[in-house]
């Protein structure tokens, strides 16, 4: 029995062993025809290149590749370890649809992945689509801004969102490569390349290597429509538009960090409108303001390759009538301030930045421009905030975002109408562990908050108005409001009202460099300490792992239907404008 014993656990090592060299694209991977990629394989030993054996198809991979790739004799980390050979091929395309077996060894690793290299239909069958994503958007986040919007009496909503009579089509996975959470980055970068990658990542495979820019790279859908078609591209946004969710369309960078990287590959791309925050990332490193560590003025940059600029909504409107092809609306050195912080309450940095375009003026302002394209069009908006408040856990601001977002939904599903050749995609790019418990009533008697949260029939409903009618509640801080709450977070009061002043700020770090509840809130009355349930050198809540909702309507929707990977959506995005036709 010790010899059997011996046996199994010897080959158990043999296998491991055998499996140490990486490739990628990793095994699984899914390719569209003629979109060009890095190959590259890791090992964990140094290797002779003449040990290096590689096939494709039982075939030597020169004869299916058509060139030959570089050997690394070493490769380095940080502190100059020799993490071991590897072998790069870039820029690499196939040309012929099917399934592909790559095997490689040297030595006594090996490894073997199958790729699926796909082609989609000969003529397109969408002229224009719409990508509209709410980042970190959540059922919850629809339930709370349908009830905050329109009301309910009796059970039943008082109205609809622009998004409810959009069919929700598919549950989609947003695991990264490494782990079941994820983040903006990944997430994005899946939907807009159709590989998935590692969290923080953005259009490459993320390897061994510390240089942020030299990973294998994967095509972006921006580039696959500048390579292929004539078809104008959007980002709109209302972060700075060189963060995850936009730089999904262009970037190629292990670390969504690289902000001022990212601009220059926006340029190289040139989305022919680009809308948001973050034009300190544009300027060079001696205007005041600045965040680049160069000379580098991407403005004049900009400007000289035939962009009108606009900084304020005057600007936007003024830039979207005129003639001018191309537009660059840069509205804040940042992240653009929240919607009840910019059109109600007046907080944040509005006083800085006093008249900043909304997301449906920046969704109306770039559909009238790219419309002008007989071509069409491929457009993504960003509701960037939805996320970024729900992060600190300030759920009314999370939720008034949530109504804009859909504001700027109908602006689409007008465009649509219009235009029946446009395909419409509404989804989120991961979730929050977010929920609606019931009400929080302020006429219950009693000082203690606790005792005023309804739960069950003792809920009601919330008493938000519309009087003027514009889809936002007149107030948040009405006297029966809804309470949401997370599933995860860190220590923090929980005062169960809105943050009227500023965005919720549920934790601060203490000299030990762990973050703590923030007693700015400690003394509000009726306030609770809720204990933390992730590590203490988290400061917000986290992204939840679970599938999100994705709604579609147009031409090749049809595309979309039950689970699917993140990656997964590219393909159907391919197919709607024909990007992928087989080769020799």
């Amino acid at each position: 029995m010790r010899k059997l014993l011996f046996a199994l656990a010897s080959a158990t090592i043999l296998a491991g062993a055998a499996q140490a060299a990486t490739v990628y694209p990793l095994d699984r991977a899914t390719i569209l025809v003629g979109s060009p990629f890095d190959f590259k394989v890791e090992f964990d030993a140094v290797v002779k290149p003449e040990d290096v054996k590689v096939t494709v198809n039982g075939q030597d991979y020169e004869a299916i590749f058509g060139k030959k790739a570089d050997f690394v004799a070493e490769e380095k980390d940080k502190e100059d370890k020799v993490l071991g050979s590897a072998l790069i091929l870039r820029g690499l395309t196939i040309g012929t649809a099917g399934a592909y077996k790559v095997e490689v060894s040297a030595g006594d690793e090996a490894k073997s992945v199958a790729w699926d290299v796909y082609e989609t239909v000969a003529e397109p069958k969408a002229k224009n689509i719409i990508f509209m994503i709410a980042d970190g958007l959540s059922v919850a986040h629809r339930t709370g801004a349908r009830i905050m919007s329109k009301g309910m009496t009796e059970g039943k909503a008082n109205g609809r969102l622009a998004m409810d009579d959009i069919p929700p089509v598919a549950f989609i996975g947003t695991s990264s490569t490494h782990s079941i959470a994820t983040d903006s980055a990944n997430t994005a970068s899946a939907y807009m390349t159709g590989h998935k990658s590692r969290v923080n990542a953005l259009g490459v495979y993320a390897d061994r290597t510390p240089d942020s820019l030299d990973d294998p790279k994967v095509e972006t859908i921006a580039e696959a429509l500048r390579r292929s078609t004539k078809k104008s591209v959007g980002i709109v946004t209302t972060a700075e538009v060189e963060d995850a969710t936009p730089a999904a369309l262009v970037s190629h960078t292990r670390k969504r960090a690289d902000k001022a990287e990212i601009v220059g590959m926006m340029f190289d791309v040139k989305p022919d409108v680009l809308f948001g925050g973050g034009s300190a990332y544009f300027l060079g490193k001696d205007v005041p303001g600045s965040k680049r560590k160069d000379d580098k003025d991407y403005i004049a940059e900009f400007k000289n390759a035939g962009y009108a600029l606009a900084t304020d909504k005057t600007e936007l409107a003024a830039a979207a009538g005129s003639n001018q092809e191309k537009l660059l609306g840069l509205f804040h050195t940042g992240n653009m301030d929240v919607t009840l912080d910019r059109e109600f309450l007046k907080k944040g940095t509005v006083e800085k930045f006093p008249n900043q375009p909304g997301l449906v003026d920046m969704t109306q302002a770039a559909l009238d421009k790219l419309s002008k394209n007989p071509e069409g069009f491929f457009l993504m908006v960003e509701a960037a905030s939805v996320d970024k408040m729900s992060h600190p856990l300030d759920w009314d601001r999370a939720l008034v975002e949530t109504i804009e977002f859909d504001k700027a939904v109908a602006v689409a599903r007008e465009f649509a109408d219009k235009n029946p050749d446009t395909l419409i995609v509404v989804t989120g790019d991961h979730t929050h562990g977010v929920a609606i418990i019931g009400t929080v009533d302020d006429e219950k008697p009693g000082t203690d908050m606790r005792e005023k949260v309804g739960t069950y029939d003792n809920a009601g409903f919330p008493n938000y108005e519309d009087k003027d009618g514009n889809g936002y509640p007149d107030r948040v801080d009405v006297s029966r409001r809804l309470f949401m709450a997370a599933n995860n977070g860190p220590d923090h009061y929980e005062t169960f009202r809105p943050k009227l002043d500023g965005p919720f700020v549920p934790a601060v770090q203490n000299e030990a460099k762990e973050y703590v509840a923030n007693e700015a809130y400690k003394d509000v009355p009726g306030a609770v300490f809720v204990q933390g349930n992730i590590p203490k050198d988290e400061d917000s809540g986290v992204h939840a792992v679970d599938d999100i909702v994705l709604q579609a309507a147009g031409p090749g929707s049809e595309g979309f239907r039950g689970y699917m990977e993140q990656s997964d959506v590219y393909r159907v995005l391919a197919d709607a404008f024909a990007l992928g036709t087989a080769k020799d």
